[in-house]
């Protein structure tokens, strides 16, 4: 194969790749909007970092809960807490990953986009169980 070939095959699998990314719904939004309310960056990161204090938040009130009250059944509590780890994964996967100065990476940030507006509503679902 020629360096032309090679090129026009490299070429080739990046506009395939591409196309691919915008069909699937992963491409970077073409006008500079970001999670599903289309918010500009600035919005999103701080919506992002709201979300990740709230749910910190809510992990920290379960674990003095639970410190401080062995005894009742908390189950619902915990069922909850654990859907909320589960949807929160990226977004804390995220800030360890930033933390320690790693890289972050196209696909960890969509994770992370995609599954704001559910780490929010788990960790709201924690914050009224917490208060009853």
């Amino acid at each position: 194969m020629t360096k032309w070939n090679a090129g026009l095959v490299s070429l080739s699998s990046l506009m395939l790749m591409s196309v691919m990314l915008i069909i699937s719904g992963c491409a970077t939004p073409l006008v500079g909007r970001y999670g599903e309310n289309g918010q500009t960056k600035e919005e999103f990161t701080r919506y992002v970092e709201g979300v990740f204090k709230l749910q910190n938040s809510m992990t920290s009130e379960i674990m003095a809960l639970l410190e401080a009250d062995s005894e009742n059944n908390h189950d619902d509590l915990l069922l909850a807490e654990q859907k909320m780890q589960q949807a929160c994964g990226p977004l804390n996967e995220y800030a360890s990953r930033e933390s320690e100065g790693l890289n972050i990476g196209f696909f960890l940030s969509r994770r992370v986009e995609k599954s704001a507006i559910d780490c929010e509503h788990a960790a709201q679902k924690v914050k009224v169980l917490l208060r009853h």
